[in-house]
């Protein structure tokens, strides 16, 4: 559970900052006043997000943990 919630995660943070590059490049060919923004600001964006799935990720992962796998089936 955690492990797809960091893949899910990592693919997103990927796609936005090629997108979030690609079209600020976009952006500045056509306005003059537009910069980008430093790898430091991209980076640690990334790794606030990446937390943050870590920690919406782990929630889930130990309450399943918690569960007797043999009660669940069951109750099911």
């Amino acid at each position: 559970v955690l492990l797809d919630g960091l893949l899910m995660a990592g693919i997103g943070v990927g796609a936005g900052l090629l997108l979030g590059i690609g079209l600020t490049r976009l952006a500045g060919s056509y306005v003059a006043a537009i910069d980008q923004p430093g790898v430091l600001a991209l980076g640690a964006s990334a790794l606030v997000i990446l937390t943050a799935a870590v920690v919406a990720s782990a929630v889930p992962a130990m309450r399943a943990a918690r569960v007797n796998a043999v009660e669940a089936l069951r109750a099911e």
